[in-house]
């Protein structure tokens, strides 16, 4: 696709796009989906049909990247310590090859430990300042 068509389908009126949009996808756009956000999908929709590439391929690719960007098991290695202060008192977790080992006891989650320190709800990995 070259820039002039890339224009044409960003400058493009909603009845042209939705026009396009049934014609390349088989169905109507949803109902509150943006010009401009229609237009950039068609325009790489049209653009993944001019590469010629196995659409089948593509999408085993994305779910191999979301499933390894899933944090299902500790990112630090086992063995590494956490160490946290909240309101005055230090909290010491652990990262063994079960899980997380916090006041002698084993936990599955990091969210779990920081909403029991805390008594809300909060991202385990923030509040000890682990990067996924």
């Amino acid at each position: 696709m070259n820039p002039e068509q890339i224009s044409h389908w960003l400058n493009a009126d909603r009845n042209a796009l939705e026009q396009a949009w049934i014609d390349t996808m088989g169905q109507r756009p949803p109902k509150r989906l943006s010009r401009p956000l229609m237009a950039k999908i068609l325009i790489c929709e049209l653009q993944w049909e001019a590469s010629g590439q196995s659409r089948q391929a593509i999408v085993r690719e994305y779910e191999r990247a979301v499933h390894a960007a899933t944090w299902k098991t500790p990112k630090a290695p086992s063995g590494t310590r956490l160490v946290r202060e909240w309101n005055g008192k230090e909290h010491i977790v652990d990262v063994t090859e079960d899980g997380f080992l916090w006041n002698d006891q084993t936990w599955t989650s990091l969210t779990a430990i920081a909403t029991a320190i805390t008594g809300t709800k909060w991202s385990g990995p923030r509040f000890f300042g682990v990067r996924p």
